[in-house]
């Protein structure tokens, strides 16, 4: 118990610090990884409709989604 407690800890304070980040710096400069880029293309040639601004559940299990 006391390990799965201390991973928790430490998963925690890590979520912290990623949110922190993700929420103070404007998306357009950052970088994640080295591939974000490459990972944002192909997601556009994959779904290029898809507002990522707004993601409506109902909208994504509709037949044409799927």
């Amino acid at each position: 118990p006391r390990v799965e407690l201390a991973w928790a800890m430490k998963a925690h304070q890590h979520a912290q610090v990623y949110f922190n980040l993700i929420s103070s710096v404007d998306p357009k400069f950052l970088h994640l990884t080295k591939v974000d880029e490459r990972i944002y293309r192909e997601f556009r040639e994959s779904f290029r409709e898809l507002r990522v601004d707004v993601l409506e559940p109902e909208e994504l299990k509709s037949e044409a989604a799927k």
